[in-house]
């Protein structure tokens, strides 16, 4: 079996914070919270990882931190760009200057995979438990049909923010802890010692801060490229023509597809760590003490990549 490949989507990262030299360091050795998704990563065995990124940024992500891992595993890099996998006879909508989605962004990287593979995004502090569940997965034997996924879920309550909302996809299983389904939330914040959701800015809905949510930590078969490619076909033909400036190709969608469809089985692999992300500005001094916590417990040491 070929070595699992981890794909780290990271082409949204210079659009939010203006290039990769900007992005404020959130250990005390200037690491950056995809440093410790790779130390993490590496430590689980994976060998190779693939950086999707924008082709102007490469320089950049190069010196940021492509060079500083290249010792320690195998990097190759993709571009997400609008004409990439266009079937014949497609074109980008004039005016269109947002990217296809996490959907195509995959769909980039694929001639970087050549088996099984992990996704993650690069902005999202994910702890060790999640990636030594997904390596574990994707080493392990499984038959070829229904294709073998699977999604690291976490518990709603550990992925909150205090600054604001954020968006996650609230995961539904069967019996056996498969995912059944996934309904993006946009708008979760804590409310009254709970989590709540709103759609409208007034109605409120609550939520258990125990419920399953992902984070886009995904196991997938080598099975998932064509099915992006005839996924991402049937978006540009069915959703594009009425929102041709926004509409977005999303890798949960495609996989609610395949599950309804019986094509894809996806085991949720239950994660009970604590996810950090900077959501907003304010949120940065409490992941830097928090890295910095588990480097004092001994979780990560002093230096990373040494």
């Amino acid at each position: 079996m070929q070595k699992p490949t981890l794909v780290i989507l990271a082409a949204g990262m210079g659009s939010r914070y203006g290039g990769m030299k900007q992005i404020d360091p959130v250990g005390d050795q200037e690491e950056i919270i995809v440093d410790f998704s790779i130390y993490d990563a590496v430590a689980a065995g994976f060998e190779k990882v693939a950086f999707v990124i924008k082709r102007e940024h490469l320089a950049d992500f190069q010196e940021t931190i492509g060079k500083r891992v290249a010792p320690f595993i195998e990097v190759g890099y993709a571009f997400q760009e609008m004409e990439s996998f266009l079937p014949q006879g497609a074109a980008v909508p004039q005016g269109r200057v947002k990217p296809w989605g996490t959907g195509h962004a995959v769909l980039c990287a694929a001639r970087q995979i050549e088996g099984p593979f992990a996704v993650i995004n690069a902005d999202d502090f994910y702890g060790r438990e999640g990636f030594a569940q997904l390596y574990r997965f994707l080493a392990a034997p499984h038959s070829k049909t229904p294709y073998p996924f699977a999604m690291v879920g976490f518990q709603l309550g550990n992925t909150l923010t205090e600054n604001g909302f954020v968006s996650r996809g609230v995961c539904t299983a069967d019996k056996q802890g498969r995912l059944q389904t996934i309904t993006e939330r946009t708008k979760i914040c804590p409310r009254d010692n709970q989590a709540a959701f709103t759609e409208d800015g007034e109605h409120w809905s609550y939520l258990p801060l125990n419920a399953v949510v992902s984070m886009n930590m995904w196991a997938f078969s080598q099975e998932m490229l064509p099915e992006l490619q005839r996924g991402f076909e049937a978006f540009l033909k069915e959703q594009v023509p009425a929102n041709p400036l926004k509409a977005e190709y999303f890798l949960p969608s495609v996989v609610n597809q395949l599950v309804r469809e019986g094509k894809a089985q996806v085991d949720i692999l239950p994660s009970r760590d604590q996810w950090y992300g900077v959501t907003y500005q304010e949120d940065r001094p409490g992941v830097r003490q928090a890295i910095q916590r588990l480097k004092e417990s001994g979780v990560y040491p002093k230096e990373l990549w040494q």
